[in-house]
């Protein structure tokens, strides 16, 4: 078995993972970290960054083990729509509050597949939306602005 970890897609999902995890702990590092009880600003980023490390490097294993090859092309598309729906969703939470935001996020976002269906975007639209806005605003008791000027 020849290993090549150019085009191996679980080596680098867990690279990513594991990347992501010891960046989250190292930026945390200078943070209280508390107790279980009392948690200081510090504990979930390092237990959060702790899991992923974990997990990056179980998938990583995993990917070297199977060598699973990454199968199709880049999405150009995709490359430049996926970021700017979040620079969007940036913007709008500020300008229009968190409902346009999160239905332009779901909108802008669908575009970047070649899939796009009006119908199938706006009933994700709808359950995203209420979902979100019942687990966050109302649930956790987030501040969020639902439509500005209301």
């Amino acid at each position: 078995m020849k290993l090549t970890l150019r085009n191996n897609k679980d080596f680098w999902a867990g690279l990513t993972f594991a990347g992501t995890g010891a960046l989250a702990m190292f930026i945390a590092r200078t943070y209280p970290f508390g107790t279980t009880l009392r948690m200081g600003p510090g504990y979930f980023p390092r237990i959060l960054g702790g899991i992923l490390v974990l997990f990056g490097v179980y998938v990583m294993v995993r990917g070297l083990r199977s060598n699973e090859k990454i199968q199709g092309n880049w999405s150009i598309r995709a490359l430049i729509v996926l970021p700017l729906s979040m620079v969007v969703f940036g913007v709008l939470m500020e300008l229009a509050g968190f409902i346009p935001a999160l239905a332009a996020l779901i909108f802008v976002s669908a575009a970047s597949g070649r899939e796009f269906k009006f119908k199938e975007v706006l009933l994700l639209t709808v359950i995203l939306g209420v979902s979100s806005v019942a687990m966050f605003v109302w649930g956790l008791g987030l501040p969020y602005p639902l439509i500005m000027g209301f």
